[in-house]
């Protein structure tokens, strides 16, 4: 009996990530660097536990490392950066993802918008992260087990945590989901309008709030490409750390989805979801004998002063040369 042919073999390739460093690349930290500071002994410079469903602006000082840490349990952040000295300079979620991941973990950066682009924290510690690679990736959250990430870092769903493909929830996107009636009010607590009020005292307004890293978040895109989320794994004392590439100015909101368990919008919608909402705990900590332990390290230089260019635009000295 004759067999039926056999197709070609195939000649496509697996495309590959398409920002790809060079070796003397800031892209990629200086682990051994950045593993003695995260080790090093430590004194704590300020502490804050911010309450659920509630937001928090506080500095940075460069050198100093944050922790962020879900002292009672699983609960979601969405952290906002600026620079400290120039507010212009603000994190962005979106080169970040391309030059990452579209989840974050130890020794990713967080990269300012242009034209900066440089880092403004490295990650140094993530105890999920630490637990994964352990094969130890279950977590509990309050509405029952919450999302189970195997060694490869995925969900069962291909969900991941810290998430930067999503954004924070802000009550304009409530209401066009929920179809409120204008002049209806809403919900004055999503993430958004908690950064808008915690930033004020700092000088700043609406517009300043951006896109966020999604702390303790799972989340991934579906076969539709359709996001998601999923309950928090974290438990009681998980905590992620940045080193502190410059000053900064951060803000921080506990969401008031909680740790997502019981997530819906529409307040009151799939359960309540303020059973599954708890604080988050902020520690700035100052390395001890960093002079020693930063030998290699210096502030990071932003790309503005490496691009020689004008976007090729001349501007004139004088009236002479706009004339010629």
């Amino acid at each position: 009996m004759a067999q039926a042919p056999q197709p070609p073999p195939s000649t496509e390739t697996r495309p590959q990530p398409a920002y790809q460093p060079l070796p003397t690349s800031p892209l990629q930290a200086n682990i051994p660097l950045y593993t003695r500071l995260a080790s090093a002994p430590r004194r704590l410079l300020t502490s804050h536990l911010l309450p659920p469903r509630s937001g928090l602006a506080f500095p940075v000082p460069r050198t100093a490392i944050l922790r962020i840490s879900t002292p009672e349990g699983p609960q979601v952040g969405d952290l906002n950066l600026w620079s400290l000295d120039n507010p212009r300079e603000r994190f962005w979620a979106s080169r970040t993802r391309q030059l990452h991941a579209s989840h974050v973990g130890k020794w990713d950066r967080l990269w300012s918008c242009l034209p900066y682009l440089r880092p403004m924290v490295t990650v140094v510690g993530d105890s999920i992260g630490g637990r994964v690679a352990a094969g130890e990736g279950e977590g509990v959250s309050a509405g029952g087990v919450g999302a189970k990430l195997g060694r490869d870092g995925k969900s069962r769903w291909g969900g991941r945590c810290h998430d930067l493909l999503g954004t924070r929830c802000d009550p304009y996107v409530n209401a066009l989901l929920t179809g409120a009636e204008p002049g209806v009010g809403g919900y004055d607590f999503q993430c958004h309008s908690n950064l808008v009020r915690a930033v004020r005292e700092w000088g700043l307004e609406e517009r300043d709030v951006h896109d966020v890293l999604n702390v303790f978040q799972v989340t991934g895109l579906d076969e539709q490409g359709r996001y998601f989320m999923e309950a928090s794994p974290a438990r009681k004392g998980d905590f992620i750390e940045f080193f502190a590439e410059m000053d900064l100015l951060c803000a921080l909101s506990t969401c008031p989805g909680g740790d997502l368990s019981k997530w819906g919008w529409g307040e009151g919608e799939g359960g309540d979801m303020r059973d599954v909402c708890r604080p988050l705990k902020i520690d700035i900590f100052e390395v001890e004998g960093r002079e020693n332990l930063l030998e290699g390290w210096e502030e990071p230089v932003p790309m503005w002063k490496k691009y020689r260019g004008m976007h090729g635009m001349k501007i004139p000295s004088g009236e002479n040369e706009a004339m010629t």
